[in-house]
């Protein structure tokens, strides 16, 4: 067993950034090269709004955007997309009551890097409830960009009220599927893929056997010289089950990249910078411009934060990516709204403090079912034949429940403090999940 390291520690503590604590989940090493394989690189970097990327000495390499002016001619020359995520236009709750405002600043700090990027990647959960004023809005703002063209892949919340018909009618032409698509630019390869559509109860993200087969063919007539950037909403690795954060038969698409010198996977969902390498393969998920999340394993749940607003700015952020020709790998930048350093350890201790000040327990009626810190409360319950049984959702986020067995007609989208009620006619037990999350799943006996 090798000695496990952090890779180029020097660098990530000279940009800024921080290492809070947490659970991390380790999977399997399958090397000895004192390269950490097992799980995080303990690289979590809150920085802001967006991440710079770019290529240099054949490793993956990042900058505070506060070290631009000083990058050599070349890496400033190289600097060419960016990658913003999370906007959730629409979401007003306490933990940030203006996402529109925050995703305008994001805008403005793309536009005034150094140099004007070549692309902007959006990685999904553009909305907050795909409601076509607010994909107006994001559009509107997102049209502010001095950039090329911006590329989208859908979240989850994109997708929740027609299955990602509203989004592929925006944003999918020429795709195929649900979405998945790909294109070459400035001799990196590209791939958008989509792995937010037909979750299963328990379960984590999906590409699904259409995709990866598309996968297959797509990337088969490339060298393995050629430099790959895969990029889906939910993280392409295993940063934390217990949350649903993975994708499932992520694996299965990974094999398919793995004979090339070097692959970028960029995903978001969750809210914070993490890092991982895996031979040629470095993965990294991006800061939302709306909302942060706890770091993994530091509270009972996933969910919206809410920080002081003083704080708010300096845990949200952009990527910026850099390609250097000739060079392998790709470097990324994360940066904050505020133009800070990231403060995400200590305001995110400080807001998990308030939560448990302020959290309220569940009053519930006989036959409701409450859903609160992204769990079913009861998780399972008895009724007799013909009882109507009553949801409400105490989260800062939507929800849509799911009868496994197609008993029931599935919920609209639930919003805070929204109900769904069902009539159980039938005797039997009914299972059920939140599509959004399907993490949560929750059970009724029928007598």
């Amino acid at each position: 067993m090798s000695n496990h390291t952090d890779r180029d520690d020097d660098r990530f503590d000279d940009a800024g950034n921080t290492r809070p604590t947490g659970s991390n989940y380790i999977t399997k090493d399958q090397s000895d090269d004192g390269i950490d394989r097992r799980g995080f690189l303990r690289c979590m970097a809150w920085a802001g709004t967006a991440t710079v990327w770019g290529m240099a000495g054949g490793i993956p390499k990042s900058f505070a955007v506060s070290r631009l002016p000083f990058l050599t001619e070349t890496e400033r020359k190289s600097i060419f997309f960016v990658q913003i995520s999370d906007s959730h236009i629409g979401f007003n709750k306490e933990a940030n009551k203006d996402v529109t405002a925050t995703l305008t600043e994001a805008v403005a700090k793309v536009n005034a890097l150094p140099q004007s990027p070549a692309l902007v990647l959006h990685t999904g959960d553009i909305t907050q409830l795909a409601k076509p004023e607010e994909f107006d809005t994001a559009s509107e703002v997102l049209k502010g960009l001095k950039t090329g063209r911006v590329f989208y892949v859908p979240g989850e919340h994109d997708v929740a009220t027609d299955n990602g018909a509203s989004y592929l009618q925006r944003y999918g032409k020429g795709t195929r599927g649900g979405g998945w698509y790909s294109f070459d630019h400035s001799g990196v390869h590209f791939v958008g893929l989509v792995n937010v559509l037909n979750l299963k109860a328990g379960g984590l993200g999906s590409l699904g056997g259409d995709q990866v087969a598309w996968l297959k063919k797509d990337v088969a007539r490339l060298s393995a010289s050629t430099p790959i950037v895969l990029f889906a909403h939910v993280p392409l690795w295993t940063v934390y089950p217990e949350w649903g954060w993975g994708t499932e038969d992520s694996e299965q698409a990974l094999a398919l990249v793995r004979r090339f010198g070097s692959v970028t996977v960029l995903n978001g969902h969750i809210h914070q910078i993490m890092q991982k390498v895996e031979g040629n393969v470095s993965f990294h998920t991006a800061m939302s411009t709306a909302f942060p999340q706890p770091t993994p394993g530091t509270a009972p749940a996933p969910g919206p934060l809410k920080v002081e607003p003083e704080r708010l700015k300096s845990v949200l952020g952009i990527t910026d990516v850099t390609f250097i020709p000739g060079r392998s790998a790709l470097a990324v930048v994360d940066a904050t709204l505020s133009g800070e350093p990231p403060a995400f350890e200590a305001a995110s201790h400080d807001a998990m403090m308030q939560r448990k000040t302020e959290r309220k327990s569940l009053s519930l009626a006989a036959n409701e079912i409450g859903i609160d810190n992204f769990n079913f409360t009861p998780a399972t319950i008895t009724v007799k034949a013909g009882t109507t049984v009553t949801w409400i959702n105490k989260d800062d986020v939507p929800h849509l429940i799911v009868n496994v067995q197609n008993k029931f007609k599935s919920s609209p989208v639930l919003d805070t403090d929204q109900r769904f009620s069902a009539l159980l006619k039938t005797p039997g037990t009914y299972d059920y999940f939140c599509s959004l999350h399907p993490k949560m799943v929750g059970h009724i006996v029928v007598r």
